[in-house]
């Protein structure tokens, strides 16, 4: 069995939870991504995939459909883990910033730093 696994929160859809301790610093998931060059975004953006893209590239100028389990970590402003886009790998690589208990949520914050309090496209449930 893997280290994380996915289900339903009761609140706010489907979430991805820690099947295991997981410690601060550690590797969750490394999550492959579809690169969209940013002249397709205006039609990406009229479709469901809208609300699980990332921004991607040198200058974020692309748009990326991240696989795996990476679309469906669900957003937080206190996260317990973070991302980093690995350009040279095609991936999205997730790590945990705080101890992660089995049966844990795992969170990030979609504004891509952990502090990051800006306002997103949704309602925050937090």
């Amino acid at each position: 069995m893997g280290s994380i696994y996915i289900k339903d929160t009761g609140r706010y859809g489907r979430g991805v939870y820690a099947a295991r301790d997981i410690r601060k610093g550690e590797l969750i998931e490394i999550s492959p991504v579809v690169v969209s060059p940013k002249k397709e975004w205006k039609y990406l953006e009229k479709t469901v995939l809208f609300d699980y893209c990332f921004s991607w590239g040198k200058d974020y100028e692309h748009t990326a459909i991240v696989l795996g389990y990476g679309s469906i970590f669900n957003h937080s402003y206190t996260p317990n883990a973070t991302f980093d886009n690995n350009l040279d790998n095609l991936s999205v690589d997730f790590y945990a910033i705080t101890d992660i208990a089995e049966g844990e949520e795992i969170t990030i914050n979609y504004n891509g730093e952990p502090e990051d309090q800006s306002p997103l496209w949704f309602d925050v449930m937090d």
